[in-house]
């Protein structure tokens, strides 16, 4: 760099540094005023006509863009900033900012093109009022620990200054909710965040810790999971990245730190404040525990719990004592014992329990702390951590409640009438998904409509991740050893790609995960399989490079050459051979290639500490390594354990997560094929009802977290009957029953609805059919041919087409007969409303019958003399379908209704209108009867279930821009859906 890019950054650094309270003013002045002093070379590049010269030959990782981008990307993520009333993240706040700047058109053409405007989904959040305390003015000169954790992040961790910006606007929506610390008043606010497995939700509370310390919290108690491998890790990861190397040490020498040990203390990359921060006019943290010891009873040392006040006179919440005590921080695990001491120490200290401002931080929320005591019983204690927790709560009246977890079902489910339990009476956050974040929608194909027979390694996620275990019998190891082949190949990928470009920061860890139960006699046999497979696969010999040859061929390749990126793929397996060898040393060179971690003393192996050194090992386990334990480095997963419980499968994808540098070598060999009781289920399918299930429950909480009138339309305790289940036998978690709200209007506007609870007795079936015959009747003679085109996937199927007016479809849709009417009733209401209203309102629906192209799949109905396209769906639970349409069909019935723009396809655009909706019929036959349709091509009325969807007009929002409409009920009426529905 010469000295002229050295005098412009650093005028533009000042410029910039001097735009105070985040506010843009014009930078032709800011730069003149910065090269007043500075001679006559600063003052010829303090112009705007420089700053465009050197953005025309920039790229953008170049250190003046580099600049810009995080000065900008703070003002594009800031929300509600006094200088403008625009949205975050949006083509106009980039705009209003240019605007302020005084900018010419080309340097904002310029900065746009090399700092593109962040495009991220945003933070949604559910909420009840609040009273607005947390400002950036209310926190003049009072933060320190945040900013500490924002320059460790950017500086240590290299996060860019995007995810910093989404971390701080995510964090903030979290701590405006809490109770201001200050208040007189105390008053005790429960909330929920729910993020994604695996995806960095320690970092979101690591940045409320900090946010909330600074504005005036004095006791943190976080719940660090119920195993002490994950209390460990919560406590390192606080220690390191909040509590940092002052607070650690506290006076003492360096090696008489807890991680003396630890080779990231002795590297430097602990926080360190330059100075104890009570020294340099701030406030101390104070560790009531440690990495490796719990809380334990103080006895004597009680006086370590004890809030210093400077003003004794006044409470501990007055702000001239509240700034200048020092802070506890505890991580605690979820254990009766451990809670029992704490609550015990905390009614032996002096100081009254109602003046500490205290935040309690629940991780894995779900796990334990939930009350699984029958409520039908009216002597049912609660259950041991969620009575602690309680206790708790009521003993501290100003301690604010935040669960974490990744799978919400079992907390929204918590009866909120119950106000010693956790329920999130006034906030659930839901965090938008991280960049680089592999989760279920990356194993699986999603409403893919590209044919099974088409899909390649390239257009299908299942396909380049995923492979089937197929076992002939129990000793089966064939997939085993093919699994253990991959993570020998994946880890000479590693090596070669350290090699070539990446360097060796990305691959401290590689690690391969095999989880078949949670037994540990299980564990014990496992053990000795993977051991024999190990010493006999011959990794250096040539039977063993045969098989790798044949599995770099086959799989590892062609994945990696279309799924890449800019990473180096070998051309051959002759080009990757020589680190195959390096590759097997690194794992077995120690003779320990498999760590067991399960809590049994006697078959534990080696210890999966990724702190303390690099991991290149196969590791074996159960529950301790099911929940929220991160297993660094994880590239290959041999999973075949059973479960259940949605929330328990969800929790055990630890091939969740980030991988950066190695997402094309991520395998996941799943036995699909599992019995749980008597019943056959696939795994895959099974995760991808999870993944169905959770997206339909964020898109519900998006949807319904826009304000009305200033007003939120739904408040966390009408949230549970949002919650949907796509297979019978997986449940949602393990619910009581939910108590607390009735939905009595949705209204879904361009949305695909598909009602599915249709009924199953025979005359109830005749009844339908023969409301929609005379619709099929009626439909043209020949179908037309769809096609909708975006991105690099077409739609395209063909249908038979009609119409019925808004009058003439309420009246069917009215008479219909349902095997559960509550599941139709709020889509009804929306209907009539819409139907019955000039504006905004419906005028007609376009009638879409999708007709195969080829095969037997038609039937006559009755004595009708036409032939139409049936479909094959099953129930799923009691009368209710699971998913009923075809992917295909959607994007057309979303341009006819105006959600989606034109792609040029004139037999759809000749049916688009402004008031139009559109209703696709799927004509269903169950298992029993599709032999008798398929041998005689008819089907009796009273055997066909006339199923259908509608997507309303995109304009046809109801009178009040309400997306929905609950009535509430109390929890001592009958439950809404009761335990066996759930």
């Amino acid at each position: 760099m010469n000295n002229e890019e050295i005098t412009r950054i650093t005028l533009h650094k000042s410029a910039l540094g001097g735009m105070q309270a985040n506010r843009p003013k014009n930078l032709q002045r800011a730069l003149e005023y910065q090269a007043e002093d500075e001679g006559a070379e600063a003052e010829s590049l303090a112009t705007e006509v420089d700053f465009q010269r050197a953005l025309r030959s920039s790229h953008s990782t170049d250190q003046l863009v580099e600049l810009w981008r995080k000065q900008l990307t703070q003002w594009d993520y800031a929300e509600g900033p006094a200088w403008s009333h625009t949205e975050p993240r949006t083509e106009e706040r980039r705009s209003a900012v240019f605007e302020l700047l005084g900018l010419q058109d080309e340097t904002r053409e310029l900065l746009n093109s090399l700092v593109p405007v962040p495009r991220a989904t945003g933070t949604v959040v559910i909420s009840d009022d609040f009273t607005p305390w947390y400002t950036p003015q209310s926190q003049q000169g009072r933060s320190w620990y945040w900013p500490a954790y924002r320059r460790l992040l950017a500086e240590d961790k290299g996060w860019p200054e995007t995810a910093i910006a989404a971390l701080d606007t995510a964090s903030d929506r979290v701590v405006e909710r809490l109770a201001n610390p200050t208040d007189e008043a105390a008053y005790q606010s429960k909330g929920l965040v729910v993020g994604y497995v695996q995806s960095g939700k320690t970092a979101n509370f690591t940045g409320v810790i900090a946010k909330a310390v600074d504005a005036g919290y004095r006791l943190v108690i976080v719940l660090g999971g119920t195993l002490n491998l994950l209390r460990a890790q919560t406590q390192r990861r606080l220690d390191m990245e909040f509590v940092g190397r002052e607070n650690i040490l506290r006076g003492a020498a360096e090696y008489e730190s807890d991680y003396a040990d630890d080779p990231a203390w002795s590297k430097g990359r602990f926080l360190a404040h330059k100075g104890l921060p009570s020294t340099l006019g701030a406030f101390d943290i104070v560790r009531m525990t440690t990495r490796d010891n719990d809380y334990k009873s103080l006895l004597q040392g009680i006086v370590a719990l004890e809030f210093e006040k400077q003003e004794p006179v006044l409470p501990l919440y007055h702000p001239q004592n509240l700034h200048r005590s020092s802070a506890r921080l505890m991580v605690v695990k979820k254990n009766k014992s451990v809670l029992t001491k704490l609550v015990k120490d905390l009614n032996k200290i002096k100081t009254p329990l109602s003046e500490i401002p205290v935040l309690i931080i629940d991780d894995e929320s779900d796990e334990a702390s939930v009350n699984t005591a029958n409520p039908n019983k009216p002597d049912a204690e609660r259950t041991a951590i969620n009575q602690k927790i309680s206790e708790l709560l009521r003993m501290l009246p100003r301690a604010q409640y935040v669960g974490y977890t990744a799978t919400p079902f079992a907390n929204v489910f918590v009866d909120p009438s119950d106000t010693e339990d956790i329920f999130p009476k006034d906030f659930i956050v839901s965090l938008p998904r991280p960049d680089g974040y592999m989760g279920v929608q990356d194993f699986h194909d999603l409403d893919s409509v590209i044919p099974y027979e088409e899909r390649t390694f390239a257009n299908s996620n299942e396909k380049a991740h995923v492979r089937d275990v197929v076992l002939v019998d129990d000793e089966d190891d064939t997939a085993l050893q093919k699994a253990m082949d991959m993570f020998v190949l994946t880890a000479a990928m590693k090596l070669y790609r350290e090699e070539n470009g990446l360097g060796d920061r990305y691959f401290q860890h590689h690690t391969m995960l095999i989880h078949e139960s949670v037994r540990t006699a299980a564990h014990r046999e496992l053990l000795g399989r993977v051991t024999r497979l190990w010493w006999d696969s011959g990794y250096t010999g040539a039977s063993g490079h045969q098989r790798l040859r044949k599995l770099f061929e086959t799989d590892l390749l062609p994945v990696s050459q279309v799924r890449a990126h800019d990473h180096a793929v070998p051309a051959s397996y002759d080009n990757l051979v020589r680190y195959i060898g390096a590759a097997a040393t690194r794992i077995g060179g120690d003779d320990q290639p498999i760590i067991v971690v399960n809590g049994d003393k006697d078959i534990e192996t080696g210890e999966a500490d990724f702190d303390k050194r690099s991991i290149w090992k196969i590791l074996i386990g159960g529950q301790k390594l099911a929940r929220g334990f991160t297993v660094e480095g994880l590239t290959v997963t041999y999973y075949r354990r059973r479960t259940n419980n949605a929330s328990t499968l969800m929790q055990m994808g630890r091939w969740f997560g980030f991988r950066k540098g190695y997402q094309d070598l991520v395998r996941l060999y799943l036995g699909r094929e599992e019995t749980v009781g008597t019943k056959e289920i696939d795994l895959y399918e099974a995760f991808e009802a999870i993944c169905r299930d959770e997206e339909t429950f964020r898109r519900e909480l998006q949807q319904y977290a826009e304000l009305v009138d200033g007003r939120p339309q739904v408040t966390p305790a009408q949230v549970p009957p949002l919650v949907s289940q796509h297979l019978s036998w997986l449940k949602p978690t393990s619910p009581n029953k939910m108590f607390n709200a009735q939905l009595v209007n949705k209204r879904s506007p361009g949305q695909w609805e598909e009602p599915t609870a249709y009924p199953n007795s025979a005359p109830a079936l005749r009844h339908n059919t023969g409301l929609w015959l005379p619709v099929l009747e009626s439909l043209s003679s020949t179908p037309t041919t769809f096609e909708y085109t975006y991105a690099d996937s077409s739609h395209r199927f063909n249908a038979l087409t009609g119409a019925l007016s808004a009058g003439s479809f309420l009246s069917l849709v009215r008479s219909l007969k349902w095997g559960s009417e509550a599941q139709f009733a709020p889509h009804l209401t929306y209907l009539t409303e819409i139907c019955v209203s000039s504006q905004p309102g419906v005028d007609d629906w376009v009638i879409l019958a999708p007709q195969h192209s080829s095969g037997n799949k038609k039937v006559s109905i009755g004595t009708s003399s036409r032939a139409f396209s049936w479909f094959a769906r099953e129930r799923r639970r009691g009368p209710v379908f699971g998913a009923i349409r075809d992917p295909k069909h959607t994007a057309t019935a979303f341009r006819i209704a105006g959600t989606l723009p034109s792609s040029g396809d004139e037999a759809t655009e000749q049916y688009v209108a402004e008031r139009r909706g559109v209703v696709v019929l799927y004509p269903i036959i169950e298992p029993l009867n599709r032999d008798e349709a398929m041998s005689s091509g008819r089907i009796d009325p009273s055997k066909l279930v006339m199923a259908f969807s509608f997507v309303a007009p995109a304009s046809a929002r109801g009178n009040d821009d309400r997306v929905v409409v609950f009535t509430t009920i109390d929890s001592s009426a009958d439950a809404i859906i009761t335990r066996d529905q759930t």
